[in-house]
């Protein structure tokens, strides 16, 4: 009878301290997550301010600026499953692309969703197209989703990595 309830106490303290634990790791990542106060507002701004940077980059088709939104280390998918890696790697990748197949075209958010993971991360889910200066209306085939990770380093937001899928219809079933 004393080991059964030795073991139950053991089993209660252990409950307690991993819920314990857990707790303070949740209320770690709170500042950035919960939804309100300036920590969030901020971010939110850094990020507008990235999405126009690279856009403003693209509309240029200078790969380096493009890149220069990324960590050091990040990694980019490109819609047709290309990995460009590091942030020289996405520089010189960009500017192949700008090079040889991209028009010049401008980039156009429709909407975005943003998730905080932690207080130095998010993810990011936007959908996007192609404009065709002059035209506002999305060039047909360029609808694409992409999912951007944003990681804090020393005070400053970037992009870690970056998945861009093109929006494709599922054919018809017979």
């Amino acid at each position: 009878m004393g080991n059964t309830r030795r073991t139950r106490t053991l089993v209660t303290l252990t409950v307690a301290a991993v819920a314990a634990v857990s707790a303070s790791l949740l209320a770690a990542a709170e500042p950035a997550a919960a939804g309100g106060g300036g920590d969030r507002d901020q971010a939110l701004a850094a990020f507008a301010r990235i999405r126009d940077r690279q856009a403003d980059a693209w509309f240029r088709e200078d790969g380096r600026a493009f890149a220069a939104t990324f960590t050091r280390e990040a990694d980019v998918v490109t819609f047709n499953g290309d990995h460009l890696r590091t942030r020289e790697g996405i520089a010189t990748g960009m500017q192949y692309y700008f090079d040889t197949y991209i028009d010049h075209t401008r980039l156009h958010t429709l909407d975005e969703h943003v998730r905080f993971a932690g207080p130095d991360r998010a993810v990011i889910v936007r959908t996007g197209c192609q404009l065709v200066p002059p035209s506002t209306t999305c060039r047909p085939d360029s609808l694409s989703r992409n999912t951007n990770v944003m990681v804090r380093q020393h005070g400053r937001w970037l992009q870690d990595s970056f998945q861009n899928t093109r929006v494709v219809a599922l054919p018809p079933t017979t």
